[in-house]
């Protein structure tokens, strides 16, 4: 594939270098708010995907700021079905720090505490994830706890007042949880670091009989120090006979589509060599001179792939959405877990003011034109997250689930046990994403 370095982060893309690669706009404005509001709307009518949606004019006066604009103007994209404009509900389109935005996808680096962990509207607030070298790790820290207070409050208390993400740009704070048995634990105070992604945290070759073998890797965001891990990873696989793979992508909100594109070469471009990955088309008034087709290409630890089994959960989105959705018309691909999250579209980058400015540009279907799974990818064997267990671990029900399907083509029988993710899960994982960057599902993240 072409190496293009789009940034996919709940499928968002940002072109290399200057934005002159996008029509022009540039970060030239002079940083007045007015200004700032302009240059939001010129770029609104000139980039929107939905831009034939948007208003003929609008009055700039009318608006406190560029974020308080933009807001409004993602009112006008389509109704997601439940009568609420898809963009504005999900917060697809958003302003944030081109700083923060440049370290997180050239470094997998971000401030805050070092976990991620579902955004529920009730008191049950658990750990999915904590980051190797995190002031969370740090802490003791670990998968399945659950936070019952933050600075002596209780979360049904903060979620009645200022609200989680408030409370989580708070440094230090004192977290009080119970262990993944419900047992209290002591508290602890954690401050904010700069915590860094370990893309690739766990690979596993099993040996799933009859000299079958079955690789596992779980991916935690598409960003480049993935891509030389990739490499290494594929060529174990090719080594060990893997022909069947579980790519777990479970808590995987996006990142870079270089990274995206790269991983589908790995995982096709021994078996789809020159077919199409993805197809990527803008407005009408960009088409012409943007749209682009991705080819797959053989690269040297390519795999010969037979099927692909997806671990995912609702918030599953974007990039990992890109390449289930692209490997589908190759290989025999089956999501295990829940439905994912539904964002076939992307954003392209504006930087001015030390900001960036990322609309929903654009929209990415498959070789055989399908990219319309706003409301997910369907599940294929519906497993809960179980939080007492480990990732990948062999008592991980989405792994006894997958390695059922590969070895039998059907999904095994799954109870949800306690401790499990719950129903309403997809809801606030959504919720989340209100604000915008991929980073913001690692709390204390901005």
């Amino acid at each position: 594939m072409r190496n293009i370095c789009f940034i996919l982060a709940s499928v968002f893309f940002v072109g290399c270098g200057s934005s002159d690669d996008f029509g022009g706009q540039s970060g030239s404005v002079s940083c007045s708010n007015d200004e700032q509001k302009q240059f939001v709307w010129d770029v609104m009518q000139d980039w929107y995907l939905w831009n034939d949606l948007l208003p003929a004019q609008i009055d700039v006066d009318n608006y406190a700021s560029p974020e308080a604009l933009l807001d409004a103007l993602t009112f006008f994209s389509p109704d997601d079905g439940s009568g609420q404009p898809i963009d504005q509900s999900r917060g697809f389109s958003f302003i944030n720090s081109a700083e923060a935005d440049a370290q997180f996808f050239g470094e997998g680096k971000f401030e805050g505490f070092g976990f991620s962990i579902p955004y529920e509207a009730s008191d049950d607030l658990r750990l999915t994830r904590v980051f190797s070298g995190s002031p969370a790790e740090d802490g003791g820290l670990k998968r399945g706890q659950r936070i019952v207070e933050l600075n002596g409050r209780t979360i049904a208390q903060i979620n009645a007042a200022e609200g989680i993400n408030a409370v989580f740009g708070t440094s230090p704070l004192e977290f009080t949880l119970l262990s993944r048995s419900g047992d209290p634990l002591p508290p602890v105070s954690l401050a904010h670091a700069i915590v860094t992604i370990d893309p690739v945290p766990l690979t596993r070759i099993i040996d799933a009989g009859a000299g079958r073998m079955v690789g596992y890797m779980e991916l935690a965001t598409f960003i480049s120090t993935a891509d030389p891990v990739f490499d290494t990873v594929f060529a174990g696989f090719r080594a060990s006979g893997v022909n069947d793979l579980i790519l777990d992508l479970r808590y995987n909100g996006g990142g870079l589509v270089s990274t995206a594109q790269l991983l589908g070469d790995y995982l096709g471009g021994d078996v789809a060599e020159n077919l199409v990955f993805s197809v990527t088309r803008f407005n009408a008034d960009r088409a012409a001179q943007y749209d682009f087709t991705e080819f797959f290409e053989r690269l040297g630890n390519s795999m010969s792939l037979s099927r692909l089994v997806v671990i995912a959960t609702s918030g599953t989105a974007s990039a990992s959405e890109l390449v289930t959705n692209s490997m589908d018309p190759h290989v025999a691909v089956a999501i295990v877990g829940s439905t994912t999250y539904g964002k076939p579209v992307g954003q392209a980058g504006f930087e001015f003011c030390e900001k960036i400015l990322r609309p929903v540009t654009f929209q990415t279907v498959n070789a055989v034109g399908f990219g319309d799974y706003f409301d997910g990818l369907p599940v294929d064997c519906a497993v809960a997250d179980d939080l007492n267990i480990d990732v990948g671990a062999d008592a991980d029900p989405n792994m006894i689930a997958a390695l059922e399907y590969i070895n039998t083509g059907s999904c095994p029988v799954m109870s949800l046990a306690p401790g499990q993710a719950k129903p309403g899960f997809k809801k606030s994982v959504r919720q989340l994403d209100r604000g915008g960057p991929p980073w913001r599902q690692f709390a204390g993240a901005f």
